[in-house]
């Protein structure tokens, strides 16, 4: 799973199939959209790197955040070997969501002020 971000409307996307062509980037607001690169530490006073549980072949996933008007998260993603998953958010929901269980898949969280973090699941 690989994100791109622009950086003047903050518009964020999934890549399913970056290629190498040239002059074949991905283009918002009349500029090159940058690759995001994930967090794997914690390193803000939030809490951004989501966690786990496993509860009958289930991934119960949170992030413990705040979720308000100007700073929340705005997505949850799991990938494994060959499926990705999404769960958006909105400013009103509990960042918690359920993915099925696959061991050495990887959970992806998005803060919309901190960025992109990810968690490799166990």
């Amino acid at each position: 799973m690989q994100f791109k971000k622009c950086k003047h409307c903050n518009a964020v996307i999934n890549v399913m199939n970056e290629n190498s062509l040239k002059n074949c980037d991905l283009t918002c607001c009349n500029e090159k959209m940058e690759p995001i690169i994930p967090n794997s530490e914690e390193c803000a006073v939030e809490k951004h790197l989501p966690t786990y549980q496993i509860k009958n072949d289930k991934l119960i996933v949170q992030v413990n955040h705040v979720m308000e008007e100007e700073h929340f998260i705005s997505f949850i993603g799991l990938v494994t070997e060959d499926k990705e998953f999404i769960a958006s958010l909105n400013k009103k929901d509990s960042p918690i969501v359920e993915f099925p269980y696959e061991k050495g898949s990887i959970i992806y969280a998005y803060c919309n002020k901190h960025g992109l973090w990810k968690t490799k699941v166990s």
